[in-house]
């Protein structure tokens, strides 16, 4: 569903433009507290803000780790998938959460692809057809203590690298 509706607002509004408003407004998303604040045309660059408030304080009077983790989630993923284009596959694999300082106020996250980066994941990929990078980013108070850190694993493949090795998976079951 998400899918076929951006296809069909890139017709009126930039791809930025519905990548934060379709985060902001997918139930999915809001029910993390969380907002886009930010998101550049290339897409490379994602910030994120997320109020202390009664839907994710938890026992302690702080923002819940569970709360902080769910708005982190899905951005790196979708981000590659809009970058990368329909010839990639990209899932997310692994995250490693670290919470360093209880959230007491609102807290802010950003989310960086340089261009090197993704000629490097688009060149490996040509090369491997599938990889895994990392990713780390932090949430972060108003006077830029870390609070928690994430390190995040996904998986990029050549889409028709990856339906291959489906079909030969499923064939062996």
């Amino acid at each position: 569903m998400y899918k076929t509706s951006t296809e069909f607002l890139k017709r009126f509004f930039k791809v930025s433009t519905i990548y934060k408003y379709g985060f902001n407004w997918s139930p999915m998303y809001r029910r993390t507290t969380a907002k886009l604040i930010e998101v550049s045309d290339d897409l490379h660059f994602v910030k994120i803000r997320m109020k202390l408030n009664w839907k994710n304080k938890n026992y302690a009077g702080t923002i819940f780790g569970g709360s902080m983790l769910a708005a982190t989630d899905p951005i790196y993923m979708i981000q590659l998938i809009q970058i990368l284009g329909n010839d990639y596959v990209v899932w997310d694999k692994a995250v490693e959460a670290r919470y360093k300082k209880p959230a007491k106020t609102t807290i802010y996250g950003e989310f960086h692809f340089s261009k090197e980066e993704i000629d490097t994941i688009k060149q490996q990929v040509a090369t491997n057809n599938e990889i895994d990078i990392l990713k780390t980013m932090n949430l972060v108070d108003t006077e830029q203590n870390i609070i928690a850190t994430f390190n995040k694993t996904l998986y990029i493949a050549d889409k028709t690298y990856y339906k291959e090795k489906l079909k030969k998976r499923q064939s062996l079951n």
